[in-house]
């Protein structure tokens, strides 16, 4: 086999948490053969899931969501480092994938992305190296990396290497992460960049995603003025002539409010001042392809409102777990914790619950809570819904931000509405 297809079939096998203990090794090919049903105990637990159903949705649905407004779409990879779903987004239209880091960046490339947007500051000597090697070695393959300082040019500069690098200027903001602070410090630098014999500017990017409050006025006000300080200076770069590419990438999108950033994507392209070059809007969203339970949740509910979508984002990861102790009244001890599960933003959700011996799941009650995670176990309190639930019994938990359920697992099940294992996904973290 190719590294390729090693990547996209793997070997599974009982060393990988939630895998049949006595089962052989297997390629993920030969895994919907098996017939393996979740709910008929045919798989230890904990385990991750992905419904197949909420996932063929949710590729489709993100990828129209792009196509209707005009913009291209390349999914943040580090949502799920999962070779299978870069390859099923790719088959599904996206223009490309985003990473963050040199080793994703070959992931993405491993599993058959031709453009990658590095979302991220390349300037170790050893990432410039690897990344100019593979630029070589890869027909078609077109990496943009983020710019925002002269320190960094400079750090590129030095290396002399054959390739030259295309990168998008940043737009950062006072407080926030990454990215030039100010209009005419980002100018300045793009002008030292087009001078540049060692990159080509190719657009500007920005990151609206850290200061989103799920609150809709406060959003839009706050990402109507990250697009705007963006076309500004798209316009501006474009007058002096400073961008080097054929086309002008200009890219933006977190998973929360995508909905506004693609309104001021779609303003950016149509503005007179660029109408010269063609212009390429880009969102990044990558939590959308599983979703989630918790945070994403809530913020996609209101962007269904908002755009009058009535089937929206779907989630599709759970994380299913055996009551292994009841210990008293009202509590409940599940097999999975912090090594399992998220839990950076908030406590996983109950979802549902299948009796031992049945093949039906249940709604959770209404007062179920976990209010605790150890690093193999999950305090579940009952509340007033306490009555049925056994030891042997099997909970079902919704997450809030999947990309920190994803970096604990080294396989996952897709599964279909009857539990029966479908497909699975490697991590490649």
């Amino acid at each position: 086999m190719s590294p390729t297809d090693d990547l996209l079939d793997p070997l599974l096998g009982p060393w990988l948490k939630g895998f049949p203990h006595a089962e052989p090794p297997l390629r993920r090919s030969a895994v919907p053969a098996q017939r393996w049903n979740l709910w008929a105990g045919d798989l230890p637990l904990p385990l991750a899931v992905v419904s197949s159903g909420a996932l063929r949705h949710n590729l489709a649905w993100m990828q129209a969501f792009a196509r209707d407004r005009g913009l291209e779409l390349a999914p943040h990879g580090k949502t799920t480092m999962s070779p299978q779903l870069f390859r099923a987004q790719l088959d599904h239209g996206a223009w490309g994938m985003t990473v963050a880091t040199l080793a994703q960046l070959r992931v993405a490339v491993d599993s058959g992305a031709r453009r990658v947007v590095v979302a991220n500051q390349v300037l170790q000597r050893a990432d410039l190296i690897e990344l100019d090697r593979l630029l070589r070695v890869t027909p078609g393959l077109r990496v943009l990396f983020l710019l925002d300082s002269p320190a960094q040019l400079q750090a590129i500069e030095r290396l002399h290497l054959p390739s030259v690098f295309e990168v998008l200027l940043e737009l950062g903001t006072s407080g926030g992460r990454t990215g030039v602070r100010g209009h005419e410090a980002a100018v300045q630098l793009a002008r030292q960049a087009h001078a540049s014999p060692a990159v080509r500017l190719a657009g500007v990017e920005c990151y609206e995603g850290l200061k989103v409050q799920g609150e809709d006025d406060a959003d839009h006000l706050a990402t109507r003025g990250w697009m705007e300080r963006m076309r500004s200076l798209a316009v501006q770069l474009a007058d002096e002539g400073l961008f080097d590419s054929d086309e002008v990438v200009v890219s933006a999108g977190g998973s929360g409010v995508f909905d506004f950033v693609a309104q001021g994507l779609q303003q950016i392209r149509s503005h007179t001042a660029l109408a010269g070059r063609p212009v390429v809007g880009v969102l990044r969203s990558g939590c959308y392809v599983t979703h989630d339970h918790g945070r994403y949740q809530r913020l996609v509910s209101a962007i269904d409102r908002r755009i009058g979508c009535d089937r929206g984002l779907q989630g599709a990861l759970e994380v299913w777990a055996v009551v292994q102790s009841v210990p008293e009244p009202g509590l409940a001890l599940l097999s999975a914790g912090r090594r399992d599960l998220s839990y950076d933003i908030e406590m996983p959700i109950p979802l549902r619950w299948c009796p031992q011996g049945q093949r039906q799941p249940r709604a959770a009650g209404a007062a179920w809570q976990v209010t605790g995670l150890n690093d193999q176990h999950a305090h579940l309190r009952l509340g007033d819904d306490a009555a049925g639930l056994c030891v042997g019994d099997r909970v079902a938990l919704g997450i809030s931000h999947p990309c920190t359920t994803f970096d604990k697992w080294r396989w996952m099940a897709v599964i279909d509405e009857e539990g029966f294992v479908v497909d699975a996904l490697i991590t490649c973290f």
